[in-house]
């Protein structure tokens, strides 16, 4: 009796993924520290205080885009989804919803400022569209490091939390300079 041939895949990409698929979930358990380290290992009031910055900085930074657009409408369509975006994160990191900076253009207009002296003045919106975009991309960019370099303090959900809130923030980095060139 002769057995028909089918075609195989070759071994090596499934290799490959195996390996890759290992290489992830050991960094994923390195992240977390193991079995049962939740955010109740950690030292309750530093996770307290990351993810209560954590939720201000997104409400401050979805002011900011508030502000812009309410500056330049032209750009509303563009800037509202990271907006929104923007402002789930905040939710995700316990702001209340509708509390936050963004509420009206004019206090948006205040808001949009940065709130720890990184030059420009409270209220400040470029005048020009592309001035006004690398204002954004400035604020999300900082804010990317920023919670980058936090995920050492705080454990579990919390820090995987953070690492996506970074990865979405490096991505509107690149939706606003998107063009630039």
């Amino acid at each position: 009796m002769s057995f028909s041939s089918s075609p195989r895949l070759p071994s090596g990409p499934r290799r490959r993924s195996l390996l890759a698929s290992a290489a992830g979930a050991a960094l994923l358990a390195g992240c977390s520290g193991g079995p049962g380290s939740g955010d109740a290992g950690a030292d309750p009031s530093a996770v307290d205080r990351v993810r209560a910055r954590a939720a201000r900085d997104s409400a401050e930074l979805a002011g900011r885009y508030a502000a812009v657009i309410a500056a330049h409408p032209g750009l509303a369509e563009r800037l509202r989804p990271l907006r929104e975006a923007t402002v789930r994160h905040a939710e995700a990191f316990g702001a209340v919803p509708g509390a936050s900076p963004e509420a009206s253009p004019s206090v948006s207009a205040r808001a949009a400022g940065p709130q720890d002296g990184d030059g420009a003045g409270a209220g400040d919106v470029p005048v020009v569209e592309k001035d006004a975009l690398a204002l954004l991309a400035g604020a999300e960019r900082k804010l990317a490091g920023r919670r980058t370099r936090a995920l050492a303090e705080v454990p579990g959900e919390l820090a995987r939390l953070l690492a996506s809130v970074a990865a979405a923030g490096a991505a509107h980095v690149y939706l606003l300079t998107e063009g630039d060139g």
